[in-house]
């Protein structure tokens, strides 16, 4: 196989690479002065099983269109010469949340992000927590593979949560069966019952409404508030508040990518949640070091469980 990164500031990819015991693909990314890029591959890729590694947030450097242009290209090029089967690994898919029409003449971004991809002859995507897996798995006519982030941290939570009652909520209805999924999973490994809430939200035209309606018992609970992303950190903090309304003995929110847009280290500095839980598919970049938030994060790599997929997809391939 040939194992590529786009990302020349992601330490994330030395450690994939590592954890599948291969060596990361030389390549060339020449820009110009107009803003243009050429980028090739520095190794023969005829008859190759290549996988191309690009978390597409933004930041700190290119933004989301610049690498989604960069990937598209790249991968056309790995097929224009030869490369058996180009495989996208996209731990944060750019354009997720935009899955459906909520205004007239609306876009439907994931789809056209999905002809993209196949047009220039992606074969498989794999992606980390995607917004909405139905609409992710519908967009695409390739393979695609979702692996859900909540087993990363089974291990994290459990350090924090002890023996204490424990429910897994979600912040808005249109989370709720991934955080059903997870309290399943929890039930199952620890042998001992969890309980479920979800917190009512609504949002149009970019505006949040609702967040303080808890469905679900939560009282002297801690409670593992679970969500895809976090992005202005708003949506977990109405929700914490709500769920500590309710009687939750203590908020712990987990998210499968941290964004922290501006003002999520403000936001999420709320006493309301007393640990904030990511995933390293984005790098922490935008919050401060020495800022509110930093204290309360714990960054929970997801290296494990990409390495595993990865090396089932290579080992079936060569079967």
């Amino acid at each position: 196989m040939l194992l590529f990164s786009l990302d020349p500031h992601c330490t994330f990819a030395a450690t994939l690479a590592t954890a599948l015991d291969e060596t990361l693909a030389p390549h060339e990314d020449r820009s110009f002065v107009d803003g243009e890029h050429k980028t090739r591959s520095l190794v023969d890729p005829r008859g190759a099983d290549a996988y191309v590694l690009c978390s597409l947030h933004g930041g700190p450097v290119d933004s989301p269109n610049d690498k989604l242009v960069g990937l598209l290209m790249f991968a056309a090029s790995l097929r224009d010469h030869g490369a058996a089967r180009v495989t996208a690994v996209v731990p944060y898919l750019a354009y997720a949340r935009k899955d459906r029409r909520t205004q007239p003449w609306d876009p439907v971004s994931l789809r056209y992000v999905a002809q993209m991809f196949e047009a220039v002859g992606i074969e498989q995507v794999i992606v980390l927590e995607a917004h909405n897996v139905a609409a992710f798995e519908n967009a695409f006519r390739c393979t695609t593979l979702h692996l859900p982030i909540h087993s990363v941290f089974e291990e994290a939570v459990r350090g924090l949560v002890a023996e204490a009652p424990v429910a897994v909520a979600s912040p808005d209805p249109g989370g709720v069966k991934r955080a059903q999924l997870w309290r399943e999973s929890l039930q199952d490994r620890w042998a001992r019952p969890v309980g479920f809430a979800m917190v009512d939200k609504r949002r149009s035209e970019g505006l949040v409404s609702g967040g303080s309606l808890v469905a679900g018992d939560v009282r002297e609970m801690t409670v593992l508030l679970f969500d895809d992303l976090i992005a202005s950190g708003e949506t977990l903090r109405r929700a914490a508040l709500a769920l500590r309304h309710a009687g939750a003995r203590q908020v712990i929110g987990c998210a499968g990518h941290g964004l922290f847009i501006e003002p999520a280290s403000q936001v999420l500095a709320d006493p309301a949640l007393q640990h904030i839980l990511v995933t390293d598919s984005v790098p922490s970049f935008r919050v401060p070091a020495l800022g509110p938030l930093h204290g309360k994060l714990r960054i929970v790599t997801c290296v494990p469980l990409l390495a595993q997929a990865i090396r089932d997809c290579r080992d079936a391939w060569a079967r």
